[in-house]
């Protein structure tokens, strides 16, 4: 019944840490989506790509490079331990760090295509009748965009829900820590422990269901 408990079992650390991520990438995508569906510059590629990398990329191998990135020596991680005496490897402030690279693209991509779909009719308009441009962003584009944040926030926090490789490699195994619910049904199949994984795998499953249907229903509605 621990699986279960809503104030320290892996599921609800699994919805802790993917609504955590999810806010942070909406926060840190939004510029970033803005600048690539507006920018001409010659490195806008690259750019794209290194964004990209996490859905080509084996999640173990992207997990490898940031055990480094954030390990003792790392250059997030050294600079993190100097600065407030912990380490971010095998931490939920880790898992979180790592799940924001990780589902980055899925964030990110949905904003610039909404972004490109809306154009700059809108904002040229707006900038007509007086509007500074922080103002027409907010009061504009992204209203118009809402479907692309919308798109970003349901695949961000799918993404991150369930991981396994990337939070496995960075956080471990640590109970209230960083044992979400991917790494609790591999312990428990590992195990051989076929029924409480079935139980977690259909908590997981209903969950994510449930999240969609109410996106799809709100979109719907949005949309009459």
């Amino acid at each position: 019944m621990g699986e279960f408990f809503p104030g320290s079992g892996p599921l609800f650390l699994s919805i802790r840490l993917a609504a955590v991520t999810t806010l942070c990438l909406l926060v840190i995508g939004t510029p970033i989506a803005w600048w690539l569906s507006h920018t001409r510059s010659p490195i806008r590629p690259a750019i794209e790509a290194v964004i990209a990398l996490p859905l080509v990329l084996p999640s173990t191998v992207l997990g490898f490079y940031l055990l480094i990135l954030l390990g003792p020596e790392g250059w997030i991680g050294g600079p993190w331990i100097r600065l407030t005496g912990t380490t971010l490897t095998f931490s939920f402030t880790g898992l979180v760090i790592a799940s924001i690279f990780y589902s980055l693209p899925f964030v990110v991509q949905p904003i610039q295509n909404a972004f490109q779909s809306v154009g700059k009719a809108p904002l040229e308009s707006a900038y007509t009748l007086g509007a500074r441009p922080i103002d027409a962003f907010f009061s504009v584009l992204i209203p118009l965009s809402y479907r692309g944040f919308l798109t970003a926030s349901v695949l961000g926090f799918a993404h991150t829900l369930g991981e396994f490789g990337v939070v496995l490699m960075v956080g471990g195994n640590i109970p209230h820590e960083t044992r979400v619910i991917s790494i609790a049904i591999f312990d428990h199949v590992e195990t051989l422990n076929y029924a409480l994984a079935h139980k977690l795998s259909a908590v997981l499953l209903g969950f994510s269901f449930i999240v969609l249907v109410c996106v799809y229903a709100l979109d719907r509605k949005w949309r009459r």
